[in-house]
């Protein structure tokens, strides 16, 4: 029998416990550890609320989680409540898929000030994340920026420009959609650096904007490359302009009977943020130019003024201990997974936030490979590992308090039970709430 141990239950960690389960059959047996008491990791609560569909695929997760060789170990914090070495110690292999959970820094004067959030953060907040349910965001100024120019930039604009009656049959957290109810914003500015050919919006997402109820996007006609030049990008990236394009050829009446607009502004640089008595009141930019695909500033320097902020430029892995971490990279160091012997790691955790939730299954049936190369080759013992009993000795010795599967199970019929009307639940949004529904 084969003891694997996988540190995340999102979309890398339950490829990866699905891969082990198709490589060894019975003869594996996969432990996949989270720290939250609930499982889905990014599809709970990275995934907008309002895009049910995707959200879904946690269906496939749960066929896994349910078979008798996996088993979920929530509430669980590793490197606290067990180290690494000491899983290591226990496992034959152990495999790191902890995603991307904190911000990029943007690197800027004045991101410190209240009223800036990065985007794991305010995702956070209106999915409903323990860590960030008490963000509490000001929407009562005019304006808001949206620093990126991708779909998680997309999203919280998106989240920001819907009325309560579209909020029908999301997830979108009840504290959420009370402080959106009484927003005042009436621009969101969408802020990229470079031009409508360097965008990373898919087209899907990105043509959602025009059929906002009381929101109208809109593009400067002046920011389009020549349309000849479109032929030369591919065509996902293609479909986007072509949405850019009639955002910019929107008649003016159009957006003046919405009361919300979602302006794109492009070749504009984010360097510093303002403030008065520690709030944010604006956000200073330089225009650009693109050479070569880079960014260049031309000096131009002009300011938004707005009451919130918020980044969306990227993500970078969570440090554990006693995991090597490559800090120029965001990301854990490794060589193709492999970190140390007998320790791997898979999905964003090992190649940085790229690719689709979809870009997470090739990834983990990858490493199983490598990890049951690595048992051919002897490098990882004989099978002698204790595995899920020396676990639950050692968990019984520290007194951890672990959820299964069949307890979030109970939590999840509970978020149902609560749900409003129209939506497919009401997601707890603290730790103790999530125990005592399961008690």
């Amino acid at each position: 029998m084969r003891h694997i141990a996988v540190i995340g239950s999102g979309p890398a960690g339950y490829y990866t416990a699905e891969a082990a389960l198709k490589h060894w059959g019975d003869d594996v047996h996969v432990d996949v550890f989270d720290r939250l008491p609930v499982p889905y990791g990014l599809i709970r609560t990275g995934v907008a609320p309002d895009h049910q569909t995707i959200k879904a695929v946690s269906g496939r997760y749960e066929k896994t989680a349910l078979t008798q060789n996996v088993r979920f170990v929530g509430n669980i914090t590793i490197g606290s409540d067990i180290s690494v070495d000491e899983l290591r110690e226990l496992y034959d292999a152990v495999v790191v898929a902890t995603g991307a959970p904190h911000d990029r820094k943007l690197g800027i004067p004045g991101e410190e000030l209240k009223g800036v959030y990065g985007s794991a953060a305010f995702v956070g907040w209106y999915n409903s994340h323990p860590q960030f349910r008490n963000l509490d965001p000001d929407l009562s100024s005019d304006t808001a920026v949206v620093i990126g120019m991708g779909n998680v930039a997309l999203d919280v604009a998106r989240i920001l420009s819907k009325t309560e009656a579209e909020f029908e049959g999301s997830d979108i957290a009840a504290h959420a959609l009370d402080i959106l109810k009484q927003s005042k914003l009436k621009q969101i500015v969408l802020l990229g650096r470079r031009g409508p050919h360097q965008i990373m919006m898919t087209p899907k997402e990105l043509g959602e904007l025009a059929k906002l109820e009381r929101a109208s996007p809109r593009v400067d006609a002046s920011d389009l490359p020549d349309e000849g030049d479109d032929a030369m990008l591919e065509p996902g990236l293609r479909k986007s302009v072509n949405h850019l394009r009639s955002f910019a050829a929107i008649p003016e009446h159009i957006h003046g009977d919405k009361p919300i607009e979602v302006a794109f502004d492009f070749y504009a640089s984010p360097k510093s943020i303002v403030g008065e008595d520690g709030k944010v009141t604006g956000i200073e930019v330089e225009r650009t130019e693109v050479r070569a695909g880079r960014a260049i500033g031309t000096g131009d320097i002009y300011t938004i003024p707005c009451g919130i902020v918020v980044s969306c430029i990227g993500y970078q892995t969570a440090n554990i201990p006693g995991v090597p971490f490559d800090e120029r990279l965001g990301r854990f160091a490794n060589d193709e997974g492999r970190i140390l012997n007998g320790l791997y790691c898979v999905g964003w955790a090992r190649r940085g936030p790229s690719g689709t939730i979809g870009t997470n299954k090739p990834d983990g049936f990858a490493i199983i490979e490598k990890i049951a190369s690595d048992i051919d080759a002897g490098l990882l013992g004989k099978g002698s590992k204790q595995g899920r009993a020396g676990f639950d000795e050692l968990a019984e010795k520290r007194g951890l308090d672990i959820v299964t599967f069949r307890d979030w199970k109970k939590i999840e019929e509970a978020e149902a039970a609560a749900a409003r009307t129209g939506a497919p639940r009401e997601k707890f949004a603290d730790v103790e709430a999530m125990i005592r529904a399961l008690r």
